[in-house]
């Protein structure tokens, strides 16, 4: 009998909402993730997923799904362009900084509405 290797392969985190409203302007106008797709309606919760080049975040507002209050640990390249885009924006519920890190990583962090921690990070040479 051959063997079947396995393998796993990306890692698609499901995030908790409260107000789809809320949440697209997090996600799609200050931190420009796309919308890729979107379930559910007035009557129904929400579920979505929203994606920024290989970064694939779902969004729910269904109960069981999740808990709020998860925290992401994001690897991006250009941090510094990334922190002075998120500044220039102004958004009025955040202003995030730009740390260096003892495990040799300059990091952002942000909270959205809703409690979840993404953490923005870019590893130094």
């Amino acid at each position: 009998m051959a063997s079947t290797e396995i393998q796993f392969k990306s890692l698609t985190p499901i995030l908790r909402i409260f107000d789809v409203k809320k949440a697209k302007e997090f996600y799609l106008d200050y931190l420009e993730f796309t919308l890729d797709w979107q379930h559910g309606d007035e009557d129904s919760p929400i579920y979505m997923q929203v994606s920024k080049g290989d970064c694939i975040l779902h969004l729910s507002e269904h109960h069981g799904d999740c808990c709020p209050g998860a925290a992401l640990n994001i690897e991006v390249q250009g941090i510094e362009a990334l922190h002075a885009k998120l500044l220039a924006k102004n958004y009025k519920y955040f202003r995030p900084g730009l740390e260096t890190t003892p495990w040799n990583t300059r990091e952002i962090s942000v909270i959205d509405g809703f409690g979840n921690k993404l953490n923005m990070f870019e590893r130094l040479t």
